[in-house]
């Protein structure tokens, strides 16, 4: 009996002194797995993308002129609205600080404007214009205030345009003053201008974003060369005839359009830890 008590007394002290050295072993399971934070947003980065949008203009079409055969001076006013589609691409840089964003825009669109005036005078002359607007682009600065992923801002710099003008002069000599004539001229010219707007940008993701802008665009005053001497070698008995033509240029746009943004720093690296 005394013997049995002995062994079970062995064997229990065994055990516990096993399981107690097991506890002191070093641990063999695997480090735990890495996971990289969320990078946090920001508006800071290049970015590029694209837009479209309607585009409308304004102001009037200016005739002046001299017939030497009533002995007077002509003018007349012919109002204009130009429309059709815009759109193109985009290429930037914002720089966030605290809730401020600043950054710089480049822009190129096509566009489909046209518009066609006629102006008719009291001699039985009328004067046809068509005129279209093929590309623009602008260079601009850009501010705003950020809420989180939502960006309003304001925009304006230089502005850039390419415009093509096809006049015709029809006279029937219907009226017995003017010999009739037909005469056309075409000519293009590229303006620079200026253009100011706004709008709001919203980020879906950290690198995509959505936005939806106004611009206002002014290109000053475009004039065409004179029509006379057109008129002139198609009948030379139309000398002393002529005819001038300006057209104040300002154009009003909406856009939507969307962008992606560049990340420039990368996440941090992970920091595993030996066990």
């Amino acid at each position: 009996m005394s013997r049995n008590l002995l062994l079970a007394s062995v064997g229990a002290f065994a055990l516990a002194t096993s399981a107690a050295l097991a506890a002191d072993l070093p641990s063999r399971a695997p480090p735990p797995v890495y996971v990289p934070p969320a990078p946090i947003f920001t508006w800071t980065g290049i970015y590029v993308g694209g837009q479209i949008g309607y585009a409308w203009g304004s102001g009037n079409l200016n005739y002046t002129g001299f017939d030497p055969f009533l002995g007077a001076g002509l003018a007349t006013s012919v109002g204009g609205t130009p429309s059709g589609v815009i759109g193109g691409a985009h290429v930037g840089y914002n720089y966030q600080i605290n809730q401020w964003v600043v950054g710089l825009e480049g822009t190129v669109d096509g566009t489909s404007l046209s518009n066609t005036t006629v102006a008719f005078f009291p001699d039985g002359t009328n004067i046809q214009a068509q005129s279209t607007a093929d590309i623009q682009g602008s260079i601009r600065g850009r501010a705003g205030v950020a809420w989180d992923r939502a960006l309003i801002y304001a925009t304006g710099g230089v502005a850039f345009g390419g415009f093509n003008t096809n006049y015709s002069v029809f006279n029937s000599g219907a009226l017995g003053i003017l010999p009739a004539f037909y005469a056309n001229n075409s000519f293009s010219n590229t303006r620079v201008g200026w253009t100011v707007g706004g709008g709001i940008d919203y980020a879906v993701t950290n690198n995509w974003s959505i936005f939806a802008e106004y611009r206002y665009t002014n290109w000053g005053t475009l004039s065409a060369p004179s029509l006379g001497a057109i008129a002139i070698a198609t009948n030379p008995l139309l000398a002393g005839v002529f005819y001038n033509a300006n057209r104040t240029l300002n154009q009003n746009q909406v856009q939507v359009g969307f962008s992606y943004k560049f990340d420039l720093y990368g996440p941090p690296a992970p920091v595993v830890s030996k066990y």
